[in-house]
């Protein structure tokens, strides 16, 4: 399945607002997609698209902070940029609080606009390249066996070979098989490569 090409969504409840942006970001060669409404952007937004959301935060029935709340919670990684006619610094607050990319205030500022979605645009493609990386990486952790991943807990500890068989109650040479194994599925060759991998995952030594 082909991921959607890198998208700016623009969800403004006023129209000529909408066309201005959209104008603009067109005209920096950026893919725009433009909603009237927080529901209309949920009902065809595809979660696997690269790009930003640059959102109104004042509208009716759904606002722009109930729907960075509704993002959250289902897990989107989607960087916001919110817009406002007022200098509504509390509720700015709350938005940066909430992970918000930035905030500007209508009339927008080109070239601050052009300036947050690359800046939102770059954010989005580290974060999904992390998050690409740790699937990775936890796939491979997905093919240990019980005993390998108990092995693999005592090796990023520091533990030597037969420090790890006498907590383990076997011989060192059954280590010695479990560890290489280890190594191989998990596609590192030093314990430091090892460790690093398993700090990205949260796995605590023993």
């Amino acid at each position: 399945m082909t991921t959607p090409s890198p998208t700016v969504f623009v969800v403004d409840d006023y129209a000529p607002v909408r066309r201005s942006i959209s104008r603009v970001l067109h005209a920096a060669g950026f893919a725009v997609a433009a909603f009237a409404s927080a529901e209309e952007f949920l009902a065809q937004y595809d979660p696997r698209t690269l790009g930003c959301l640059v959102l109104d935060l004042a509208m009716p029935t759904l606002d722009g902070l109930e729907l960075q709340d509704i993002l959250a919670k289902a897990g989107s990684v989607l960087p916001i940029i919110f817009l406002t006619g007022t200098a509504d610094i509390p509720k700015s607050v709350q938005a940066m609080k909430h992970g918000a990319s930035d905030f500007l205030t209508k009339p927008v500022n080109d070239e601050d606009l052009l300036s947050a979605v690359r800046v939102a645009f770059e954010k989005n493609r580290s974060v999904r390249q992390q998050q690409t990386e740790l699937s990775e990486i936890l796939a491979r952790l997905a093919t240990l066996t019980p005993r390998e991943r108990e092995v693999l807990e005592y090796v990023v500890t520091g533990k030597l070979n037969k420090q790890i068989a006498g907590d383990l109650g076997t011989v060192e040479q059954t280590v010695k098989v479990h560890r290489a194994r280890v190594m191989q599925k998990m596609r590192v060759r030093s314990v430091a490569e090892l460790v690093r991998l398993t700090q990205r995952c949260g796995i605590s030594a023993r």
